[in-house]
């Protein structure tokens, strides 16, 4: 069975639950952070393995101010969320896409 087809503990495929929360990253609530968190996953999510994609998904139940000043640096990132995936979003620079 290929990476893509294997299930998680919940039963879903890992790419019905990378398209899942691609979704969930791009309908959070507050514009600024559907762009910066969508573009993100866009970007990283369909390289993440099971592992990452847990990590991804705590993180999306975060609450969007924490993460914004977690992310511009107004704030010191919490021990308990400074994961590898919390560092790709740090380091991540959103760029507009064409016509958006």
């Amino acid at each position: 069975m290929s990476d893509e087809n294997t299930l998680s503990e919940s039963g879903e495929s890992l790419e019905n639950r990378r398209k899942r929360l691609r979704f969930r990253s791009w309908h959070r609530g507050m514009r600024e952070m559907d762009l910066l968190i969508g573009s993100f996953a866009d970007a990283h999510v369909p390289d993440f393995d099971h592992a990452q994609l847990d990590r991804y998904e705590a993180l999306l139940e975060l609450s969007d101010p924490d993460l914004y000043n977690w992310y511009a640096g107004r704030e010191p990132l919490p021990a308990e969320h400074d994961t590898d995936v919390m560092q790709l979003l740090t380091k991540f620079r959103y760029t507009p896409r064409q016509g958006s």
